[in-house]
């Protein structure tokens, strides 16, 4: 049943027919979290865990805080609170799995490859679009700090809106700060990750610094490193036209990651 997110909420989300819930949904002893993005709900993660979950993954995906209810939530949450969230779930999975692998679109890439530097066991990470960079010139970001305590939020540009992709309209502008915080802090952390990372990002992302899947293969101690582009697709790649091949891509590389890790066992 889709969440009652009331009238005026409704007027901010994108697509607000679709299910943003957060769910989990239990099957084998391998489990899989799924964050979802900046201003995003779990509808954006749900096709991916579908696919997963029918391959005998246990697959959940939190809501992080701020998000499917209105833009001004997002200006009030701290990035520490996304943290928490994912963390909550981490440690559900981790109780009910033997082995956890976490994954995230975007800024939930960036929370998924921090849960992996502060949980040595966690299997493996899946990096899609990690907002570890975003395009964007030093003068925005300083025009955005000094526009902050004055525009609540600021309108999105184009990109994804073909997709069936649920979110806000707008970038609530405190919410952004945060990101940047968390870029900061992930970026920190990265020489901390030793386990398998998956990264994959579109040819024609707008949004994350095409530098960012090498910075991360360079920084991170990992002896596994995928990295695949898809030719045909923009930002939120888990949805968009080369999607089957992302799942596929996703599947090859948990199949790989376990067989290695259950025959070091």
């Amino acid at each position: 049943m889709a969440k009652d997110i009331g009238t005026s909420a409704q007027g901010w989300i994108q697509n607000p027919q679709l299910e943003g819930n957060p769910f989990y949904w239990k099957a084998g002893e391998i489990g899989i979290l799924l964050i979802h993005g900046f201003t995003a709900t779990t509808a954006e993660v749900r096709p991916l865990a579908h696919y997963l979950f029918q391959q005998g993954y246990s697959v959940a995906a939190p809501l992080l805080p701020g998000h499917y209810t209105r833009p001004e939530d997002l200006n009030q949450v701290r990035w520490q609170d996304w943290v928490s969230a994912v963390d909550t779930q981490y440690q559900q999975l981790a109780t009910d799995c033997k082995q956890v692998i976490v994954g995230g679109e975007s800024t939930g890439g960036l929370l998924a490859l921090y849960l992996a530097s502060q949980h040595p066991e966690i299997c493996g990470a899946l990096a899609y679009a990690p907002a570890l960079k975003l395009q964007f010139s030093p003068l925005q970001v300083l025009g955005l700090y000094l526009m902050a305590p004055f525009k609540p939020w600021l309108p999105k540009g184009g990109g994804d809106d073909s997709l069936a992709w649920q979110g806000y309209y707008v970038n609530p502008t405190g919410g952004v700060k945060q990101l940047f915080a968390l870029q900061r802090v992930v970026r920190s952390q990265l020489k901390n990750i030793h386990q398998p990372v998956l990264i994959i990002q579109g040819r024609k992302d707008p949004t994350v610094h095409p530098d960012v899947p090498t910075l991360i293969a360079c920084t991170v101690h990992s002896r596994v490193i995928w990295q695949q582009w898809m030719e045909q697709s923009t930002h939120c790649v888990i949805l968009d036209k080369e999607a089957r091949q992302v799942e596929n891509t996703t599947l090859n590389f948990i199949r790989s990651m376990i067989g290695t890790a259950q025959g070091e066992a």
